[in-house]
Protein backbone atom coordinates (compact mmCIF):
# COMPACT_ATOMS: atom_id res chain seq x y z
CA UNK A 1 0.00 0.00 0.00
CA UNK A 2 1.57 3.68 -1.22
CA UNK A 3 -0.31 5.45 1.93
CA UNK A 4 0.84 5.99 5.38
CA UNK A 5 -2.18 6.94 7.80
CA UNK A 6 -2.27 8.78 11.11
CA UNK A 7 -4.86 9.55 13.48
CA UNK A 8 -5.47 11.29 16.82
CA UNK A 9 -7.63 10.47 19.74
CA UNK A 10 -11.19 11.88 19.34
CA UNK A 11 -11.43 10.91 15.54
CA UNK A 12 -15.64 10.97 15.85
CA UNK A 13 -17.81 9.40 13.59
CA UNK A 14 -19.57 11.76 10.93
CA UNK A 15 -22.88 11.47 12.76
CA UNK A 16 -22.13 12.64 16.11
CA UNK A 17 -20.82 16.41 14.73
CA UNK A 18 -21.58 19.60 15.03
CA UNK A 19 -22.82 21.89 11.82
CA UNK A 20 -21.28 25.15 10.23
CA UNK A 21 -24.20 27.85 11.42
CA UNK A 22 -22.13 30.95 11.65
CA UNK A 23 -18.34 31.52 11.59
CA UNK A 24 -18.84 33.44 15.24
CA UNK A 25 -19.78 30.44 17.10
CA UNK A 26 -16.30 28.68 15.78
CA UNK A 27 -12.71 29.43 17.57
CA UNK A 28 -11.01 31.70 15.64
CA UNK A 29 -7.57 29.34 15.08
CA UNK A 30 -7.10 27.39 12.13
CA UNK A 31 -5.19 25.00 10.72
CA UNK A 32 -2.24 26.80 11.47
CA UNK A 33 -1.37 28.62 14.31
CA UNK A 34 -0.72 31.37 11.46
CA UNK A 35 -4.67 31.19 11.01
CA UNK A 36 -6.31 34.21 10.77
CA UNK A 37 -10.00 34.28 10.38
CA UNK A 38 -11.37 36.75 7.94
CA UNK A 39 -8.06 38.83 7.45
CA UNK A 40 -7.32 37.91 3.58
CA UNK A 41 -7.82 41.15 0.98
CA UNK A 42 -9.67 39.61 -2.11
CA UNK A 43 -7.46 41.21 -4.14
CA UNK A 44 -4.55 39.46 -3.20
CA UNK A 45 -6.80 36.01 -3.00
CA UNK A 46 -6.77 33.31 -5.58
CA UNK A 47 -9.45 30.87 -6.43
CA UNK A 48 -7.94 27.48 -6.79
CA UNK A 49 -11.18 25.35 -6.32
CA UNK A 50 -14.79 24.79 -6.08
CA UNK A 51 -16.96 22.17 -4.92
CA UNK A 52 -20.54 21.38 -3.72
CA UNK A 53 -21.69 19.54 -0.56
CA UNK A 54 -23.50 16.45 -0.65
CA UNK A 55 -27.04 18.21 -0.68
CA UNK A 56 -25.88 21.42 -3.04
CA UNK A 57 -27.13 23.48 -0.27
CA UNK A 58 -23.74 24.90 -0.30
CA UNK A 59 -20.23 24.60 -1.44
CA UNK A 60 -16.18 24.96 -0.30
CA UNK A 61 -14.12 27.39 -2.32
CA UNK A 62 -10.44 26.68 -1.79
CA UNK A 63 -8.34 29.58 -2.37
CA UNK A 64 -4.57 30.44 -2.11
CA UNK A 65 -4.40 30.93 1.69
CA UNK A 66 -7.36 29.07 2.90
CA UNK A 67 -10.85 28.08 2.47
CA UNK A 68 -14.39 29.69 2.71
CA UNK A 69 -18.04 28.19 2.74
CA UNK A 70 -20.65 29.58 0.97
CA UNK A 71 -24.67 28.71 1.70
CA UNK A 72 -26.53 28.96 -1.62
CA UNK A 73 -30.31 29.98 -0.89
CA UNK A 74 -29.89 32.21 0.53
CA UNK A 75 -26.11 33.10 -1.03
CA UNK A 76 -23.57 34.17 1.43
CA UNK A 77 -20.56 33.67 2.85
CA UNK A 78 -21.24 31.73 6.11
CA UNK A 79 -17.42 30.88 7.49
CA UNK A 80 -13.58 31.16 6.55
CA UNK A 81 -10.33 30.28 7.38
CA UNK A 82 -7.26 32.72 6.26
CA UNK A 83 -4.00 31.27 6.34
CA UNK A 84 -1.12 33.33 6.40
CA UNK A 85 0.96 29.84 5.40
CA UNK A 86 -0.40 28.18 2.07
CA UNK A 87 -3.62 27.32 0.55
CA UNK A 88 -5.65 24.28 -0.51
CA UNK A 89 -6.72 23.22 -4.16
CA UNK A 90 -8.56 20.47 -3.12
CA UNK A 91 -11.29 20.86 0.13
CA UNK A 92 -14.00 18.65 0.51
CA UNK A 93 -17.10 18.71 2.80
CA UNK A 94 -19.20 16.21 4.74
CA UNK A 95 -22.98 17.59 4.05
CA UNK A 96 -23.09 20.79 6.81
CA UNK A 97 -20.59 20.03 9.34
CA UNK A 98 -17.65 20.52 10.85
CA UNK A 99 -15.45 18.12 9.32
CA UNK A 100 -13.65 18.94 5.88
CA UNK A 101 -10.85 17.06 4.04
CA UNK A 102 -8.27 19.24 2.79
CA UNK A 103 -5.24 19.07 0.34
CA UNK A 104 -2.49 21.84 -0.52
CA UNK A 105 -2.17 23.99 -3.31
CA UNK A 106 -1.46 27.10 -5.26
CA UNK A 107 1.90 28.52 -5.38
CA UNK A 108 2.21 29.18 -1.66
CA UNK A 109 2.18 25.25 -0.72
CA UNK A 110 2.64 24.87 3.09
CA UNK A 111 0.63 21.54 3.10
CA UNK A 112 1.97 18.78 0.45
CA UNK A 113 -0.65 17.82 -2.41
CA UNK A 114 -0.11 14.30 -1.93
CA UNK A 115 -1.50 14.33 1.96
CA UNK A 116 -5.06 14.23 2.98
CA UNK A 117 -6.03 16.01 6.53
CA UNK A 118 -9.01 14.96 7.67
CA UNK A 119 -10.10 18.88 9.88
CA UNK A 120 -12.33 19.04 12.72
CA UNK A 121 -12.64 23.13 12.40
CA UNK A 122 -14.93 22.20 15.41
CA UNK A 123 -11.61 21.06 17.66
CA UNK A 124 -9.00 23.14 15.59
CA UNK A 125 -6.92 20.33 14.79
CA UNK A 126 -6.37 17.08 12.34
CA UNK A 127 -8.17 14.33 13.45
CA UNK A 128 -6.82 12.12 10.68
CA UNK A 129 -3.88 12.31 7.99
CA UNK A 130 -2.81 10.02 5.01
CA UNK A 131 0.38 10.49 3.24
CA UNK A 132 1.01 9.12 -1.02
CA UNK A 133 3.66 9.08 -2.34
CA UNK A 134 2.02 10.46 -5.80
CA UNK A 135 -0.37 13.69 -5.72
CA UNK A 136 -4.00 13.39 -4.83
CA UNK A 137 -6.20 13.86 -7.46
CA UNK A 138 -9.67 14.18 -5.27
CA UNK A 139 -10.94 13.38 -2.43
CA UNK A 140 -14.72 12.10 -1.31
CA UNK A 141 -16.20 12.28 2.09
CA UNK A 142 -19.69 10.14 3.07
CA UNK A 143 -21.03 9.30 6.19
CA UNK A 144 -19.32 5.83 6.01
CA UNK A 145 -15.96 6.43 3.68
CA UNK A 146 -13.55 8.57 2.55
CA UNK A 147 -12.71 7.79 -0.62
CA UNK A 148 -8.98 8.74 -1.98
CA UNK A 149 -8.49 9.37 -5.23
CA UNK A 150 -5.05 9.31 -7.05
CA UNK A 151 -3.57 9.08 -10.58
CA UNK A 152 -4.31 5.68 -10.84
CA UNK A 153 -5.41 3.98 -7.72
CA UNK A 154 -8.27 4.80 -5.85
CA UNK A 155 -8.10 4.10 -1.69
CA UNK A 156 -11.50 3.72 0.01
CA UNK A 157 -11.19 4.12 4.00
CA UNK A 158 -13.87 3.23 7.16
CA UNK A 159 -14.26 6.84 8.26
CA UNK A 160 -14.71 5.72 11.70
CA UNK A 161 -11.01 4.31 12.57
CA UNK A 162 -9.76 4.97 8.97
CA UNK A 163 -9.00 1.43 8.15
CA UNK A 164 -8.74 0.91 4.62
CA UNK A 165 -11.67 -1.37 3.19
CA UNK A 166 -10.81 -1.13 -0.49
CA UNK A 167 -8.04 -0.72 -3.14
CA UNK A 168 -9.49 0.46 -7.00
CA UNK A 169 -6.73 0.70 -9.98
CA UNK A 170 -7.76 2.53 -12.91
CA UNK A 171 -6.94 4.18 -16.03
CA UNK A 172 -4.36 7.38 -15.62
CA UNK A 173 -7.60 9.82 -14.19
CA UNK A 174 -5.60 13.42 -13.78
CA UNK A 175 -9.10 15.09 -13.29
CA UNK A 176 -9.86 12.78 -10.12
CA UNK A 177 -12.70 11.31 -11.30
CA UNK A 178 -15.01 9.71 -9.24
CA UNK A 179 -18.39 10.02 -7.76
CA UNK A 180 -20.07 8.39 -4.31
CA UNK A 181 -23.79 8.25 -3.61
CA UNK A 182 -24.68 10.20 -0.49
CA UNK A 183 -28.28 8.29 0.27
CA UNK A 184 -28.67 6.60 3.62
CA UNK A 185 -29.51 3.03 2.18
CA UNK A 186 -27.17 3.03 -0.76
CA UNK A 187 -23.40 3.01 -0.74
CA UNK A 188 -22.61 3.13 -4.57
CA UNK A 189 -18.98 4.14 -5.81
CA UNK A 190 -18.30 4.88 -9.48
CA UNK A 191 -14.78 5.96 -11.23
CA UNK A 192 -12.93 5.07 -14.60
CA UNK A 193 -11.97 1.43 -14.74
CA UNK A 194 -8.84 -0.31 -16.82
CA UNK A 195 -10.51 0.11 -20.39
CA UNK A 196 -10.94 2.97 -22.32
CA UNK A 197 -14.85 4.28 -21.89
CA UNK A 198 -15.51 1.87 -18.81
CA UNK A 199 -16.66 3.24 -15.69
CA UNK A 200 -16.17 0.40 -12.71
CA UNK A 201 -19.16 0.21 -9.99
CA UNK A 202 -18.95 -0.39 -6.76
CA UNK A 203 -22.39 -1.08 -4.80
CA UNK A 204 -20.73 -1.74 -1.33
CA UNK A 205 -23.79 -2.66 0.43
CA UNK A 206 -24.42 -6.09 -2.09
CA UNK A 207 -20.97 -6.55 -2.68
CA UNK A 208 -21.68 -6.22 -6.11
CA UNK A 209 -18.92 -5.06 -8.83
CA UNK A 210 -20.24 -3.59 -12.17
CA UNK A 211 -18.34 -2.63 -15.07
CA UNK A 212 -20.58 -0.57 -17.70
CA UNK A 213 -18.93 -0.02 -21.12
CA UNK A 214 -20.05 3.99 -21.50
CA UNK A 215 -18.36 5.11 -24.19
CA UNK A 216 -15.59 4.34 -26.96
CA UNK A 217 -13.68 7.12 -25.63
CA UNK A 218 -12.05 8.26 -22.34
CA UNK A 219 -14.35 9.11 -19.63
CA UNK A 220 -14.47 13.10 -18.98
CA UNK A 221 -17.65 13.25 -16.86
CA UNK A 222 -19.69 11.40 -14.41
CA UNK A 223 -22.35 11.63 -12.04
CA UNK A 224 -24.51 9.61 -9.80
CA UNK A 225 -28.38 10.02 -8.49
CA UNK A 226 -28.38 10.24 -4.78
CA UNK A 227 -29.32 6.41 -4.42
CA UNK A 228 -26.58 5.96 -6.87
CA UNK A 229 -28.51 3.43 -9.08
CA UNK A 230 -28.51 5.62 -12.02
CA UNK A 231 -25.33 6.98 -13.44
CA UNK A 232 -24.72 9.86 -16.21
CA UNK A 233 -21.76 10.19 -18.43
CA UNK A 234 -19.96 11.91 -21.08
CA UNK A 235 -16.40 10.97 -23.27
CA UNK A 236 -13.74 13.28 -23.94
CA UNK A 237 -15.97 14.39 -27.08
CA UNK A 238 -18.23 16.31 -25.16
CA UNK A 239 -21.47 15.21 -27.71
CA UNK A 240 -23.60 13.23 -25.67
CA UNK A 241 -24.30 12.10 -22.58
CA UNK A 242 -25.81 8.78 -21.37
CA UNK A 243 -28.06 7.60 -18.49
CA UNK A 244 -26.77 4.26 -16.96
CA UNK A 245 -28.86 1.73 -14.65
CA UNK A 246 -25.54 0.70 -12.59
CA UNK A 247 -27.36 -2.65 -11.12
CA UNK A 248 -27.10 -3.94 -14.80
CA UNK A 249 -25.32 -2.05 -16.53
CA UNK A 250 -27.87 -1.03 -19.46
CA UNK A 251 -28.24 1.97 -21.04
CA UNK A 252 -31.08 3.46 -19.93
CA UNK A 253 -31.24 7.17 -22.16
CA UNK A 254 -28.89 9.35 -24.56
CA UNK A 255 -28.91 13.00 -24.65
CA UNK A 256 -26.87 15.32 -27.26
CA UNK A 257 -25.12 18.66 -25.61
CA UNK A 258 -24.50 19.81 -29.10
CA UNK A 259 -22.06 18.17 -32.12
CA UNK A 260 -19.23 19.75 -31.85
CA UNK A 261 -16.66 18.30 -29.54
CA UNK A 262 -16.59 20.01 -25.92
CA UNK A 263 -15.05 19.75 -22.89
CA UNK A 264 -17.69 18.55 -20.27
CA UNK A 265 -17.09 20.51 -16.68
CA UNK A 266 -19.68 18.87 -14.67
CA UNK A 267 -23.05 16.76 -14.58
CA UNK A 268 -25.66 17.13 -12.00
CA UNK A 269 -29.00 15.11 -11.70
CA UNK A 270 -32.20 16.55 -9.88
CA UNK A 271 -32.73 14.87 -6.45
CA UNK A 272 -36.30 13.96 -8.33
CA UNK A 273 -34.63 12.17 -10.98
CA UNK A 274 -36.56 14.40 -13.39
CA UNK A 275 -33.61 16.39 -15.10
CA UNK A 276 -30.34 16.68 -15.93
CA UNK A 277 -28.07 19.66 -16.12
CA UNK A 278 -24.71 19.88 -17.99
CA UNK A 279 -21.95 22.80 -18.09
CA UNK A 280 -19.67 22.96 -20.71
CA UNK A 281 -16.47 24.70 -22.39
CA UNK A 282 -18.59 25.95 -24.75
CA UNK A 283 -20.63 28.89 -21.89
CA UNK A 284 -23.88 27.06 -22.24
CA UNK A 285 -25.72 24.95 -19.52
CA UNK A 286 -28.29 22.43 -20.70
CA UNK A 287 -31.41 21.12 -19.01
CA UNK A 288 -32.49 17.97 -20.07
CA UNK A 289 -35.67 16.10 -19.57
CA UNK A 290 -35.20 12.20 -18.11
CA UNK A 291 -37.08 9.64 -19.54
CA UNK A 292 -36.80 8.00 -16.03
CA UNK A 293 -38.52 8.43 -12.48
CA UNK A 294 -38.06 7.32 -9.18
CA UNK A 295 -41.29 6.13 -8.39
CA UNK A 296 -42.37 7.73 -4.73
CA UNK A 297 -39.73 9.76 -4.29
CA UNK A 298 -39.89 13.68 -4.44
CA UNK A 299 -37.27 16.53 -3.42
CA UNK A 300 -38.22 16.85 0.16
CA UNK A 301 -38.24 12.94 0.84
CA UNK A 302 -34.93 12.61 -0.93
CA UNK A 303 -33.80 15.29 1.63
CA UNK A 304 -35.16 13.78 4.65
CA UNK A 305 -33.72 10.38 3.53
CA UNK A 306 -30.35 12.34 3.27
CA UNK A 307 -30.67 13.37 6.69
CA UNK A 308 -31.87 9.73 8.31
CA UNK A 309 -29.70 7.94 10.40
CA UNK A 310 -27.11 5.36 8.74
CA UNK A 311 -29.13 1.83 8.43
CA UNK A 312 -26.91 -1.55 8.87
CA UNK A 313 -28.43 -2.78 5.45
CA UNK A 314 -28.28 -2.18 1.77
CA UNK A 315 -32.16 -2.36 0.88
CA UNK A 316 -31.49 -1.88 -3.08
CA UNK A 317 -33.28 -4.24 -4.76
CA UNK A 318 -31.01 -6.20 -7.68
CA UNK A 319 -34.03 -5.14 -10.25
CA UNK A 320 -34.64 -1.62 -11.29
CA UNK A 321 -38.53 -2.67 -12.92
CA UNK A 322 -40.20 -0.71 -10.04
CA UNK A 323 -37.77 2.33 -10.19
CA UNK A 324 -37.61 2.92 -13.68
CA UNK A 325 -41.25 4.24 -15.63
CA UNK A 326 -40.82 5.67 -19.13
CA UNK A 327 -41.72 9.43 -19.49
CA UNK A 328 -42.51 10.56 -22.65
CA UNK A 329 -42.29 14.25 -22.37
CA UNK A 330 -41.18 17.33 -24.34
CA UNK A 331 -37.79 16.29 -24.45
CA UNK A 332 -38.19 12.99 -26.91
CA UNK A 333 -36.47 13.00 -29.80
CA UNK A 334 -39.08 14.73 -31.49
CA UNK A 335 -41.54 14.07 -34.52
CA UNK A 336 -38.57 12.63 -36.56
CA UNK A 337 -38.20 9.45 -34.88
CA UNK A 338 -39.98 7.14 -37.34
CA UNK A 339 -37.05 8.17 -39.84
CA UNK A 340 -34.65 6.87 -37.18
CA UNK A 341 -33.24 4.15 -39.79
CA UNK A 342 -32.94 7.20 -42.49
CA UNK A 343 -31.24 9.68 -40.52
CA UNK A 344 -28.20 10.58 -39.05
CA UNK A 345 -27.93 9.23 -35.34
CA UNK A 346 -27.60 12.78 -33.64
CA UNK A 347 -31.59 13.42 -35.28
CA UNK A 348 -32.51 10.76 -32.99
CA UNK A 349 -30.62 11.23 -30.34
CA UNK A 350 -32.08 14.11 -27.65
CA UNK A 351 -31.69 17.74 -27.67
CA UNK A 352 -31.47 20.04 -24.81
CA UNK A 353 -34.64 21.31 -22.71
CA UNK A 354 -33.35 24.32 -21.44
CA UNK A 355 -30.37 26.16 -21.67
CA UNK A 356 -28.32 29.37 -20.10
CA UNK A 357 -25.48 31.17 -21.65
CA UNK A 358 -22.18 32.01 -19.06
CA UNK A 359 -19.13 33.68 -20.18
CA UNK A 360 -16.98 30.87 -21.91
CA UNK A 361 -13.70 31.54 -20.53
CA UNK A 362 -14.44 30.12 -17.25
CA UNK A 363 -15.34 26.77 -15.99
CA UNK A 364 -18.22 26.20 -14.06
CA UNK A 365 -19.90 23.34 -11.87
CA UNK A 366 -23.90 23.12 -11.62
CA UNK A 367 -26.45 21.61 -9.61
CA UNK A 368 -30.03 21.82 -9.05
CA UNK A 369 -31.52 24.26 -6.01
CA UNK A 370 -35.06 23.89 -4.98
CA UNK A 371 -38.28 23.24 -7.77
CA UNK A 372 -36.92 24.23 -11.09
CA UNK A 373 -33.66 26.36 -10.02
CA UNK A 374 -30.16 25.47 -11.16
CA UNK A 375 -27.23 27.15 -9.66
CA UNK A 376 -23.95 27.38 -11.57
CA UNK A 377 -20.33 28.32 -9.49
CA UNK A 378 -17.59 29.68 -11.32
CA UNK A 379 -13.72 29.44 -11.08
CA UNK A 380 -13.69 33.68 -11.25
CA UNK A 381 -15.66 33.79 -8.46
CA UNK A 382 -19.11 34.00 -9.71
CA UNK A 383 -22.97 32.55 -8.33
CA UNK A 384 -25.94 32.67 -10.85
CA UNK A 385 -29.04 31.04 -9.82
CA UNK A 386 -31.76 30.40 -12.86
CA UNK A 387 -34.88 29.42 -13.24
CA UNK A 388 -35.92 27.20 -16.23
CA UNK A 389 -39.64 26.66 -17.70
CA UNK A 390 -40.56 23.18 -16.82
CA UNK A 391 -43.65 23.17 -19.69
CA UNK A 392 -41.73 25.21 -22.44
CA UNK A 393 -38.56 25.28 -21.81
CA UNK A 394 -36.26 27.92 -23.97
CA UNK A 395 -34.47 30.22 -22.42
CA UNK A 396 -33.34 30.12 -18.42
CA UNK A 397 -33.98 33.06 -16.47
CA UNK A 398 -31.59 34.25 -14.20
CA UNK A 399 -32.78 35.03 -10.51
CA UNK A 400 -29.29 35.93 -8.99
CA UNK A 401 -25.74 36.73 -9.47
CA UNK A 402 -23.24 37.19 -6.73
CA UNK A 403 -19.30 37.64 -7.35
CA UNK A 404 -18.53 36.03 -4.10
CA UNK A 405 -14.36 36.37 -4.69
CA UNK A 406 -12.78 38.74 -6.90
CA UNK A 407 -10.38 36.76 -8.81
CA UNK A 408 -7.68 36.11 -11.64
CA UNK A 409 -9.23 32.90 -13.13
CA UNK A 410 -6.11 30.79 -14.51
CA UNK A 411 -7.81 26.83 -15.71
CA UNK A 412 -6.37 23.85 -13.89
CA UNK A 413 -7.38 20.24 -14.15
CA UNK A 414 -7.75 19.96 -10.20
CA UNK A 415 -10.31 22.88 -10.01
CA UNK A 416 -14.00 21.52 -9.98
CA UNK A 417 -15.81 19.06 -8.01
CA UNK A 418 -19.23 17.73 -7.64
Amino acid sequence: MSSQVSTSRGLHPPGKIMTFESPHTWPLSGPTSQAEAGSGDDQEVRLLSVSWNQDFGCFAAGTSNGFRIFNCDPFKETFRRDLKSGGFGIVEMLFRCNILALVGGGSNMQYPPNKVMIWDDHQSRCIGEFAFRSDVRAVKLGKDYIVIVLETKIYVYNFTDLKMLHQIETLPNPKGLCYLSHHANTSVLACPGLRQGHVRVEHFGLKVTKMIAAHDSHISCMALTMDGLLLATASVKGTLIRIFNTMDGSRLQEVRRGLDKAEIYSIALSSNVQWLAVSSDKGTVHIFSLKVRVAGEDASNDQRTLEAPRMDHQNSSSSMDPLIQTNMGSNASSSLSFMKGILPKYFSSEWSFAQFHLPEVTRYIVAFGAQNTVMMVGLDGSFYRCVFDQVNGGQMSQKEYSRFLKTDYAPSMRTLSV
